[in-house]
């Protein structure tokens, strides 16, 4: 297959620069931002590789807010660690037993500042 993934997620916001600033503090997303370690440039995030889950949702959807048109998903580890520090920063974490299970993995939810929906995903180990 000629795709090799995901090469950009771009979406409108009230005041970009605060809100990728905002990503880039709490989530390590975004220019200049690398899952491992490597260089970074002041355009791109590098990212580590893994599945990436690309499935559209009925109009209808209850699994995020009908109001926004996308939500994202992001693949995380130590989950309990980047929580911690979401609520220390004043983050609403939203967290469902029936979300996780062992053969997906972990889920926890918050929302940025703009009120769009951020899944946090942890794989299963």
């Amino acid at each position: 297959m000629p795709v090799l993934g995901i090469g950009g997620l771009f979406f409108r916001a009230e005041d970009p620069a605060a809100l990728n600033s905002w990503y880039r503090e709490h989530l390590g997303v975004g220019a200049g931002c690398s899952a491992d370690s490597g260089p970074a440039d002041e355009w791109t995030w590098r990212t580590q590789g893994g599945p990436t889950v690309f499935a559209p949702f009925n109009h209808d959807t209850d699994y995020f807010a009908a109001d926004k048109q996308w939500m994202l998903n992001l693949r995380v580890s130590q989950i309990d660690a980047l929580l911690g520090r979401l609520r220390a920063a004043g983050i609403e974490v939203i967290t469902n037993a029936e979300w996780d299970a062992p053969e997906t993995g972990r889920f926890a939810r918050i929302h940025d500042p703009e009120g769009n929906a951020i899944e946090l995903w942890e794989p299963p180990v």
